[in-house]
């Protein structure tokens, strides 16, 4: 004889209430461990992405992207082989100008044990408003030369409305079809 046996009604909507409260139990239904403050279950970004939206992966002069804050700012980085290296400041979704009041951006560069430190002095654009700039550049080869060079660890540090940030500069070495001057 089978154990269990269904031989009326009640017995049959018993078991049918202990599935169904089986299966919303082992679906997860009573986990919280995901949901936002209002109780809606969120999703998790996708498994290796690191952000929940997309944006560009390169800027609009087509330079380097750096990540300043949590994504508040970016920062373009533009250099060629003539020995310019720019900076342009960007809005958080990497595509528009944000003209700042600082006069300089830094860069903190170690190469080969040596620490270097590189001012690139802003050059503001020709829509920026007076007393600020959106681009810093400097022409120095030797910064140029050292952002190509492996085993560079560099970091651009900017200040943009009072408060300071920090990005790690990492260039694409992969150049096929990439020309720096821009």
């Amino acid at each position: 004889m089978p154990p269990f046996k269904l031989t009326s009604r009640p017995h049959f909507a018993c078991a049918t209430a202990v599935l169904v409260t089986s299966a919303l139990i082992l679906s997860g239904c009573g986990d919280t461990s995901n949901t936002g403050g209002n109780g809606t279950v969120t999703t998790p970004p996708p498994a290796g992405d690191d952000h929940a939206h997309a944006h560009p992966s390169e800027g609009p002069h087509h330079g380097d992207l750096v990540e300043l804050g949590n994504e508040e700012y970016h920062a373009e980085i533009v250099h060629g082989d003539g020995g310019e290296v720019t900076i342009y400041v960007l809005d958080s979704a990497a595509t528009k100008a944000v003209p700042i009041d600082a006069t300089e951006v830094v860069i903190n560069m170690t190469h080969e044990g040596e620490a270097e430190q590189f001012k690139l002095p802003a050059t503001p654009d020709a829509g920026d408003p007076n007393g600020t700039s959106s681009r810093f550049s400097l022409k120095d080869e030797h910064l140029t030369e050292d952002l190509d060079a492996d085993g560079v660890v560099a970091k651009l540090v900017i200040t943009i409305n009072g408060k300071q940030y920090t990005g790690k500069i990492e260039h694409d070495h992969d150049h096929e079809g990439h020309d720096h001057a821009h």
